[in-house]
């Protein structure tokens, strides 16, 4: 008997294992694990939506009359590790050979290698079969620099894939619609109810409470999130018919009422593997050519961005250069995280809106994520690895190969501009432009240093200044340093006197 180990996020029903004759050999393992629920301290509703589609996939490979084999958290025999319970079944089983997909997180990939040392019997690895490209292929691509751009490994991708192409020339003429993407949403576009399935999973979290699992969030014994591949497709379709024609237009906005926007809401369904990337695109462009007096191509272009342009790159990224990401502190930063991400509360509206959002749902959409949570955190000189921990833990779609080089990368600007080519920062300005969250602040947004001021204004240019050094010669950065130079001396004093108020003191 052949032992075939599937982690939680390898949820893919139409992997080629599952179409191999002679199953019978096969003994399909599952597992629950003290090893993975506390490596990091995480969000209830993340906890509770793996083990819910873990099982519930679990059930499917049975009802395929296949041989799983299920550890959950509780049972007796579980060792609460790999290696362990896998000991267990060859003790138990006639367990010839061991069979993986290659884990998508270092750590895991790592301790993976170790089972040739560890188990006497024969090791096999197989590719997941989920991205465009293989992990050789990410490796090869790595060693060009110019793929390290982003625009350049889209096209890249675009390309060879055959992705929104009229012969060798991009759709439209254009590789990218961004532009078209920075719209504030005011209700122009009435958003429908959103899709909830309304999965019980109070059994897993009484589970949870019997293993003494440390997790922090609210606590819910309903999941919205599909927990199956036929919920995953039902949001799918959802999204195609009902968010996508607005998708690209507002993809940037936020709103205090409307917690998800126009957004798929399909990032957890792919993290875990129950969605294809290349099945979503494919049926996109589909639904794009057959609907096109419906949904423009600015649309559609945006959200293909994502899944073959971020998704992928984040990835490839993830894999070239994790150990500067993982270590990089470019600016030295050493505070602690400060109070509002974990309990939701402060009298900045943006960023207590979008901290209890994330404490409530394990959600927050990209820009939420990027220029609300992780500029705040940024301009607060958190130290990035409390950073990392919270994003990694707090939200349902965080597993490391995305999380990280999104946190570290893009929103803290961690390992010096690998990933993103300046600090995404602002003042309230753009929050302003983006959201109707100032509208509903008790700080003043238009001054910079008066007892009421908007933090993020002072913390914004205080930022740039204290890290003079470091950033005044970024081409990107330049505007902002144009105008930085501009602030009158005593002001600039006022505004970092300001500034360095709220760091120590967190007097918001």
């Amino acid at each position: 008997m052949i032992l075939r180990l599937i982690l939680g996020d390898q949820l893919n029903i139409n992997h080629s294992w599952f179409d191999e004759k002679n199953q019978e050999n096969y003994l399909y393992v599952l597992m629950e694990l003290r090893s993975e629920t506390d490596y990091v301290k995480h969000h209830t509703k993340k906890i509770t939506a793996f083990f819910a589609a873990m099982r519930n996939f679990s059930e499917q490979l049975s009802k395929k009359g296949l041989n799983v084999h299920y550890f959950k958290i509780n049972d007796p025999q579980n060792q609460q590790s790999f290696k362990g319970n896998i000991q267990y079944l060859i003790n138990r089983f006639p367990i010839a050979a061991i069979h993986y997909q290659y884990p998508d997180e270092y750590r895991l990939y790592h301790e993976f290698k170790t089972f040739k040392a560890t188990f006497t019997i024969e090791i096999k690895t197989y590719e997941s079969e989920h991205f465009y490209c293989t992990l050789n292929e990410i490796v090869l691509l790595g060693k060009e620099k110019k793929y390290e751009l982003l625009e350049n490994f889209y096209r890249f991708l675009r390309k060879k894939n055959n992705v929104l192409m009229a012969q060798d020339k991009p759709l439209g003429g254009k590789w990218n619609f961004d532009s078209n993407n920075r719209n504030q949403w005011k209700n122009q576009v009435v958003i429908p109810e959103m899709l909830d399935f309304k999965n019980d999973v109070s059994t897993i979290i009484n589970d949870l409470k019997t293993a003494k699992i440390q997790s922090f969030g609210e606590e819910s014994i309903v999941s919205n999130l599909p927990i199956n591949r036929t919920q995953a497709l039902a949001q799918f379709t959802y999204f195609l018919t009902y968010l996508l024609p607005h998708f690209g237009t507002y993809q940037d906005a936020m709103h205090s009422q409307e917690r998800i926007l126009f957004h798929s809401n399909l990032s957890f369904a792919l993290n875990v593997k129950m969605l294809n990337p290349k099945e979503i695109v494919a049926l996109t462009e589909s639904h794009f050519y057959e609907n096109q007096d419906q949904v423009a191509l600015a649309q559609v272009e945006g959200f293909i961005r994502q899944i073959i342009g971020w998704r992928e790159y984040i990835r490839m990224m993830y894999w070239n250069k994790f150990q500067e990401l993982k270590r990089g502190n470019y600016f030295e930063h050493k505070n602690t995280l400060p109070e509002v991400y974990w309990t939701g509360k402060s009298k900045m509206n943006c960023v207590a809106t979008c901290a209890k959002n994330s404490l409530d749902t394990a959600y927050a959409h990209h820009i939420q994520r990027l220029m609300i949570l992780g500029n705040f955190a940024l301009l607060m000189e958190t130290n990035p690895s409390e950073v990392d921990d919270w994003y990694l833990g707090v939200y349902a779609d965080a597993v490391e190969w995305v999380q990280l080089p999104n946190t570290r990368g893009m929103s803290q600007f961690a390992e010096g501009g690998i990933i993103a080519t300046k600090p995404y920062i602002s003042s309230s300005n753009y929050i302003d432009k983006m959201s109707n969250y100032c509208s509903q602040c008790s700080f003043d947004k238009k001054t910079k240093y008066e007892e009421n001021s908007c933090p993020f204004n002072s913390l914004y240019w205080n930022f740039l200044e204290k890290n003079r050094t470091k950033l005044a010669q970024n081409q990107r950065m330049k505007m902002m340093y144009a105008l930085l130079n501009k602030i009158d001396k005593t002001e600039l004093e006022r505004i970092i006197i300001k500034a360095e108020n709220l760091i120590e003191n967190r007097n918001f």
